[in-house]
């Protein structure tokens, strides 16, 4: 099973910053050490979750954004409620028919129904800055999705998540039920739903946590345990991290397809194999290939792009861009754009936002950005400053 390595350099930065500030109360090598992957950790008043959600914040986001799906579930006795039940179109001048009718979601909530609102690292702000910095630390990807529970209301029932979570409690307080896995380390292909009854069976046992979170705690659940959360004598209000663990299978993946980029050039791969059924000689051949293949393949720019590509960029507002493009000077500061995923590999810098050519003075101004996080448009050269705008690498300073 993949942790946290303790003895990571990077764990020293991350101690400073999201994980160690507003998540946790141990420090990171503990955590690193004991939970990570293994174990459940409750963290009673880890913080003050209000900035990310609130009533008011939450009431904004349903009515006044005009959200549509699938950027909001309703949930109502174990089960998702269809789109229909809790959408509209939009009206004169916006052709939009799955937008959220308020009045429709306000009828379901006082129903009973729980309301998801889904991806709000895309939606939202302080959520979004706050899972990009949380991924980053952690070289995870990382969603959020919101849990909006009417009063004495149960929106799932229990089940296992295919990703580990931090589960943050903003408002109200829930009952938290966990059991251990029936399936230790699920990956992404092997969701709770395919063993029901398997989980139905366990759930019914003794719990491993039975408590209930208020606002300001968090909890810590690796992917595979069981739970269910009931909401008490209020509204409750919970936000949910999902880290979307990078496993050995997943490195595994990649050294395949690595390899077998390599076995694409080898005639005796790419021929024909002979006539009839069975052709156990070529099975031999093919498997000795493969394996000499993958002792040499490196999977690592192949891993890294998608790693990427599980992750945006920090936003970038098109008329800010423009008008630090117009009125560029020597003078200027410019910033690497945050969670860019740069990396200089060979003679182009390769980054969530694409890639550029680079020569050999750009690579040494891209690296020294990179290192310092900051440059004058000087120090980088103008010319080249101006290709790192146009492309979206790096903002204004004080943007």
């Amino acid at each position: 099973m993949t942790r946290l390595d303790a003895t990571d350099p990077d764990l020293g930065a991350l101690g400073a910053e999201v994980l160690a500030s507003r998540l946790i109360h141990c420090d990171v090598e503990t955590f690193a050490e004991q939970y990570w992957g293994a174990r459940p950790l409750l963290t009673r008043g880890a913080d003050d979750y209000s900035d990310l959600l609130s009533p008011a914040i939450v009431d904004s986001l349903l009515s006044e954004h005009g959200l549509r799906t699938p950027f909001l579930r309703v949930a109502k006795n174990g089960a998702t409620l269809p789109d229909s039940s809790f959408t509209a179109p939009a009206g004169v001048g916006a052709g939009i028919g799955d937008q959220l009718d308020d009045t429709a979601l306000w009828r379901q909530f006082a129903d009973g129904a729980t309301l998801v609102l889904q991806a709000l690292h895309r939606t939202w702000q302080p959520i979004a800055d706050l899972s990009s910095r949380l991924g980053t630390e952690l070289g995870h990807p990382v969603q959020a999705n919101a849990y909006i529970t009417p009063p004495q209301n149960q929106g799932f029932d229990a089940h296992y998540d295919v990703h580990d979570v931090f589960v943050l409690q903003t408002v109200g307080s829930k009952r938290w039920i966990i059991h251990e896995p029936v399936l230790t380390d699920p990956l992404r292909d092997e969701p709770w739903s395919d063993r029901k009854a398997q989980v139905a069976e366990a759930a019914a046992g003794e719990p491993l946590i039975d408590t209930v979170l208020e606002p300001g705690d968090a909890l810590y659940l690796p992917r595979g345990w069981l739970h269910s959360a009931k909401a008490l004598g209020e509204v409750s209000v919970h936000l949910t991290l999902g880290i979307h663990v990078w496993t050995g299978y997943a490195l595994a993946e990649q050294l395949t397809r690595s390899a077998l980029d390599l076995l694409r050039d080898d005639p005796d791969v790419r021929a024909t194999l002979e006539l009839g059924v069975d052709h156990p000689l070529a099975l031999d051949l093919i498997r000795h290939r493969l394996l000499d293949a993958i002792a040499v393949a490196d999977p690592g720019v192949r891993f890294q792009q998608v790693r990427r590509s599980q992750a945006r960029p920090a936003p970038l507002g098109p008329l800010a861009q423009l008008a630090a493009l117009n009125g560029l000077t020597a003078q200027s500061r410019l910033r690497l754009r945050p969670a860019l995923a740069a990396r200089i590999e060979g003679d182009r810098l390769t980054s969530r936002a694409g890639w550029l050519a680079l020569g050999p003075i750009e690579k040494q101004a891209m690296q020294a950005l990179m290192t310092a996080g900051e440059s004058s448009a000087a120090d980088l050269g103008t010319d080249f400053a101006r290709r790192l705008l146009r492309a979206g690498i790096v903002l204004p300073a004080d943007r």
